[in-house]
């Protein structure tokens, strides 16, 4: 292409996941002219492979769990089965409406969406390679959003057939019988749910000490209790260290306590983690700095160079995608000339749609304690709450940790039906830098399981009512 035909904006965002297009519609509403650049879906991983499919095939579990305690409710159900083709396609169904939605979005506040391989080739230059060639793009700024994909361990390989990442669970080439699910982190929990709840025989391996293990060590000793129950194999402090394949089944060798089990699956989901999408970009030809596949930015997502931002999962954790979102609001700002502030990690709550659900925002007991907190730590259990029996759902509990000299809600744990919409309430009082005091004087509408929260706080100051 030409230089004059080179195409000039204001903002260029390379990728439209949860970072990127919510970066571009801000950078749009504040008058900037913007281009996003994608190369597979609008939505990104987030939303076409990720957070909300993953929900979708999670709520057709729910539902046939629940199917099954028909009697309980004094209802009937007879022949009581599932269609998994029907479940992922349903799962799918959704995935492309919201991506769509995206798609108008982006077009109703004119940004332009060019798909295609996009390249920093210098200091505000991007090309794109798209499917009828090559176009040059110029702006002052670039925001590079491109997220992450599936960590693959060397043995561990993906094969899309025995050995799924993500991908492959999203829509499984048939229902495993026995499944292993190789680390215990949200995508991995949630994948052992979802297939555990429709009849697999599934195991769970994780190389920390407890399953969740980025969850407060109480709510994880929790879990793993009701994923037992619910038939799940948990083995932590164990790692697998290779896969043999055969025909239609696969030889796991897991080293625990020191010595090595063989044990057989015919499916094998990883889920050890993500790397970031980095190859490709010229990012470090300009200068930019990367740190095991992340690049490296301060607290406004600036890299070092002037005029390239970077947002979301590849400038590190908490992978989470309101956490993308929030950064392209702020780096929008700033390139608009507006005052922004920065995401704090401990202020973002992390959710995790298994069954029973998990919720946590701000620090662990074990995190409080190492900072050098003195705390205050309240509990309330599922089981003495009236909303939660009435729903028949009372496994489950709420943790508050504050700090004992100033009232300051240091952190909130929660396991239990509906967890991960209570936990914006805990968000917000964080947020509004709420004490304990706060809290205790709110009034929460009853019957509701938001209860169980003002009585978790009572508890840390020996007010509980109902327990």
């Amino acid at each position: 292409m030409a230089q004059d035909e080179t195409k000039h904006f204001d903002m260029i965002v390379i990728g439209a996941g949860p970072g990127g297009y919510v970066a571009a519609i801000r950078g749009a509403q504040l008058g900037l002219k913007v281009c996003v650049v994608e190369r597979e879906n609008l939505g990104g991983i987030c939303l076409n492979w990720g957070c909300i499919p993953t929900k979708a095939m999670l709520r057709s579990a729910e539902v046939f769990h629940l199917m099954h305690r028909a009697k309980e409710f004094g209802l009937s159900a007879d022949g009581i089965n599932f269609d998994l083709p029907a479940v992922v396609k349903r799962s799918r169904g959704v995935a492309g409406q919201l991506s769509g939605g995206i798609g108008h979005l982006l077009k109703k506040n004119k940004c332009t969406v060019i798909m295609g391989h996009a390249r920093i080739t210098a200091k505000g230059k991007v090309s794109v390679k798209t499917d009828k060639g090559v176009e040059d793009l110029a702006a002052k700024n670039i925001v590079v959003a491109t997220g992450a994909r599936a960590r693959e361990l060397p043995g561990l390989e993906a094969d899309g057939d025995l050995v799924w990442t993500y991908r492959a669970a999203l829509e499984p080439v048939r229902m495993p019988k026995k499944l292993l699910v190789i680390g215990s982190g949200a995508i991995g929990i949630e994948f052992a749910s979802f297939y555990n709840t429709l009849g697999a025989d599934t195991t769970v391996v994780e190389v920390m000490d407890r399953v969740l293990p980025v969850e407060d060590a109480e709510i994880s000793a929790f879990a793993k209790k009701v994923f037992v129950k619910q038939g799940m194999k948990i083995m932590e402090k164990a790692m697998v260290k290779k896969l043999d394949r055969g025909e239609g089944k696969v030889t796991a060798h897991i080293e625990v306590g020191g010595k090595v089990e063989k044990m057989e699956f015919d499916t094998v989901i990883s889920a050890v983690g993500i790397v970031g999408n980095v190859e490709g970009l010229g990012l470090e030809e300009v200068g930019v700095k990367l740190d095991r596949t992340h690049v490296v930015t301060d607290e406004y997502c600036r890299t070092g160079v002037d005029g390239i931002y970077a947002i979301g999962d590849i400038a590190g954790a908490p992978w989470l995608a309101h956490k993308a979102s929030h950064e392209g609001t702020m780096v929008a700002d700033l390139i608009a000339g507006k005052s922004a502030h920065p995401v704090k990690p401990e202020t973002i709550a992390g959710c995790t749609y298994c069954h029973p659900q998990v919720a946590s925002v701000g620090y662990t007991e074990a995190k409080a304690k190492e900072l050098g907190y003195e705390i205050k730590v309240g509990r309330f259990p599922f089981i003495g709450n009236g909303k939660a029996i009435a729903l028949g759902e009372v496994e489950g509990m709420i943790k508050t940790i504050f700090d004992a000299k100033t009232g300051e809600l240091l952190g909130a744990h929660m396991i239990g039906a509906e967890v991960t919409e209570l936990i914006q309430g805990y968000v917000i009082g964080r947020k509004l830098e709420t004490t304990e005091e706060d809290l205790m004087e709110t009034v929460f509408p009853h019957p509701t399981l938001s209860e169980m929260m003002h009585e978790s706080v009572l508890d840390a100051y020996d007010r509980v009512i109902h327990m």
